[in-house]
């Protein structure tokens, strides 16, 4: 690994075996690698401000699963943070009687709503792999249970029977509601964890039968074909080639982005090419178009075709097994390079039979408004350089040179001289 690379944090947990009420200030302390004695302290302070602690430490609790740590915490670990926790509640209960000036009769009750509430909270979130004693157990829930409805009796009969302008029969509706919430949040909890468990095992599942089920249908059978033909090692070699092919496709590359673009018929193109010749055909391509119209869809077919007659000439004159394929698109043009390391020969001695560079490469590109270099050296391969405008510089012309809506080439040229010349003899 290199200097600059960061290990990244790891995810944010509650502690489960180790936890002394829920855990949060150990998964914290775990995360930011520091003392966790410093993280239940930030919380007691905050608690007494207004109880922004008490809030924190029930959101964290609520949206932070459990991690998978078994040691439990040390017995003096476990009453000095139950010490701070009741610091935490007192100087909560303190400033928020002498600061905000909240009567007694409603402060103490939410104190003990938080309390019991947190006790019932743990008894459902504590870890099937922790043991439990089952009178423990049931004795800190119905406690919890009985701190909870107390309070919010105690509310709702407090006082003059009112709470924030609300009488006593609406007040009542709104803490029960209040209490149900507050009792059932760790099935909530449970619920919602359970159910993101089973929608991760689900997707895991559906992709380990994609994976099996395209495994059986190419690799295995390819395998068994190779293993059928194992006589001829330049069959092997095809199917070799064509299933390695076929499994870099389906890891890397979205079939849906893909369909219609210059690079997969560029890639197309290739593939047959080898399993017709038995060639390698290693292709590099560096941007990527699709057809925005029908005339683009000409201009592309005919890069494809003369490419693939490029290939089809190195693959049978070439005498070379690997030929190599570069595309390039730039901001004006696309750019297509293909090149074989083979015999080589004299483009300027080519025999007038031979029309597969001058009808099926350079006439095609032409017809289109591209361009076509050939340079070959004997001995030392050919190399043959495909450039196509992205934009219509030349009026389009097909197959038999019978004009397609727009004048030819030389009639276009003549037609300029033409005007040219009028243009000259009018200004003199």
């Amino acid at each position: 690994m290199s200097g600059t690379e960061v290990e990244p944090a790891p995810r944010l947990v509650r502690r489960d075996g180790g936890r002394v009420v829920a855990g949060v200030a150990g998964g914290i302390a775990d995360h930011l690698g520091v003392d966790v004695f410093r993280v239940r302290i930030v919380f007691v302070v905050l608690a007494a401000l207004a109880g922004a602690g008490v809030a924190a430490y029930g959101l964290l609790w609520f949206f932070c699963p459990p991690g998978k740590d078994t040691a439990p915490p040390a017995p003096g670990e476990r009453r000095q943070s139950l010490g701070l926790a009741v610091i935490g509640v007192v100087a909560m209960s303190v400033v928020g009687f002498a600061a905000s000036g909240t009567p007694a009769e409603y402060l103490v009750p939410f104190v003990f709503i938080a309390i019991g509430a947190s006790l019932v909270w743990r008894e459902f979130d504590t870890s099937h792999r922790a043991p439990r004693a089952p009178l423990l157990t049931w004795t800190r829930l119905i406690g919890g249970v009985l701190l909870v409805v107390g309070g919010l009796v105690v509310i709702v009969v407090a006082g003059d029977r009112s709470f924030g302008g609300l009488n006593s029969t609406i007040l009542a509706v709104v803490a029960t509601l209040i209490g149900v919430v507050l009792l059932t949040v760790p099935l909530w909890m449970r619920m919602w964890r359970a159910l993101n468990e089973e929608r991760a095992a689900r997707i895991r599942n559906a992709e380990r039968e994609e994976i099996a089920s395209h495994l059986h249908d190419s690799v295995l059978q390819t395998l068994a074909l190779i293993q059928k033909k194992a006589h001829r090692p330049e069959e092997v070699a095809r199917l070799a080639r064509s299933q390695e092919r076929e499994l870099r496709a389906w890891l890397f590359s979205d079939p849906a982005q893909e369909r219609g673009s210059l690079s997969a018929a560029l890639r197309s193109v290739g593939a047959e090419v080898e399993d017709a010749y038995g060639v390698d055909v290693e292709i590099i391509t560096v941007g990527d178009l699709r057809p925005n119209d029908a005339r683009d869809a000409k201009r592309w077919s005919a890069l494809a075709g003369a490419t693939r007659e490029a290939l089809v000439n190195a693959a049978k004159h070439s005498g070379e097994r690997t030929v190599d394929v570069y595309s390039e698109v730039t901001e004006d043009q696309v750019e297509v390079f293909v090149r074989d390391r083979g015999v080589g020969f004299d483009p300027m001695v080519v025999d007038d039979d031979r029309q597969g560079i001058s009808r099926s490469i350079r006439a095609r590109m032409e017809r289109m408004g591209g361009r076509v270099a050939i340079t070959s050296t004997p001995g030392r391969g050919t190399n043959v350089a495909l450039t196509m405008p992205r934009v219509d510089r030349v009026p389009v012309v097909d197959e038999v040179g019978a004009e397609t809506g727009a004048p030819s080439v030389q009639q276009a040229q003549t037609e300029q001289a033409e005007k040219e010349t009028t243009d000259d003899r009018k200004v003199r």
